[in-house]
């Protein structure tokens, strides 16, 4: 959806995350290319939206998925939506020409423990609930508690078409329905397919896939290994105090060694 041409898929899925039907959908947006943020991101690195752009009336749009929870969504959202919200203020401007940003992260995790799998923010006084303004917007599509939503109604709510096609879970046959339902998901379906056969896209989609399976053989070894270290050092803290209860019972030195595999010397220590 961020590519130019993109246009008719990426409204089709913006008018659903946001809830525009009817009279009030979105009708036009244009796609911004350059998707790269300066390298003063979250570790020092080059910060990439998976999309951006402008909706009509100038209304400034990021999207960005976000396969693995790397424990800073919170901070890296307001980052995404504060960057996009201050560049688009050129000098000399009166600050009431800074736009409307609406940031939408797609999950494949679960970052917040409650609610729904579509959780929306704004800025509001925390009594009244007072909106202060509108030009701060953030979605999280949490794609873990979709999976788990036992009933899912592709009929009568868009979002839900679009998050069931998304869904790499989803049966075929549903695929196959929401496709025939959705006019902009059929487009996204077609791209998705010119996709798969283009040799660089390909490429990039597999590095990206090698990257997640890498992070996740890492993350196992490091629970695999901290497991191992934690129940050596509980074995080890256990033979201490097996060894200091005998010592206390006036048992001889080569006896506790024998029986908890401490040295002689290691014992007389305690």
């Amino acid at each position: 959806m961020g590519e130019k041409g993109d246009e008719p898929q990426l409204l089709g899925f913006l008018n659903a995350v946001l809830g525009r039907t009817g009279e009030n959908r979105f009708t036009s947006v244009e796609i911004l290319e350059n998707k790269s943020l300066v390298a003063q991101a979250i570790g020092d690195k080059t910060s990439i939206l998976d999309v951006r752009a402008v909706l009509q009336g100038g209304t400034r749009i990021n999207v960005e998925v976000q396969l693995r929870n790397l424990h800073n969504m919170d901070k890296r959202s307001l980052f995404y939506w504060s960057r996009e919200f201050i560049k688009s203020l050129d000098a000399g401007q009166d600050y009431k020409e800074l736009p409307r940003v609406i940031t939408i992260n797609i999950l494949n995790f679960e970052f917040l423990p409650a609610g729904d799998f579509h959780t929306c923010f704004h800025l509001r006084e925390d009594q009244d609930k007072t909106l202060l303004t509108d030009v701060l917007e953030i979605h999280y599509l949490d794609m873990v508690k979709w999976r788990k939503l036992e009933s899912k109604d592709i009929v009568n709510k868009p979002l839900h078409r679009w998050l069931a096609w998304f869904d790499p879970g989803s049966p075929p046959e549903l695929v196959a329905e929401v496709v025939k339902m959705d006019n902009t998901i059929l487009k996204a379906q077609e791209r998705q397919d010119h996709i798969s056969s283009d040799e660089d896209a390909l490429l990039i989609y597999e590095m990206r896939q090698k990257a997640q399976w890498d992070h996740i053989s890492e993350m196992n070894y490091a629970r695999e290994e901290g497991m191992k270290e934690g129940l050596e050092k509980g074995t080890q803290e256990e033979r201490f105090r097996t060894a200091s209860n005998f010592k206390k019972l006036g048992v001889s030195l080569e006896i506790i060694a024998q029986a908890t595999g401490l040295s002689v010397e290691e014992i007389d220590g305690i």
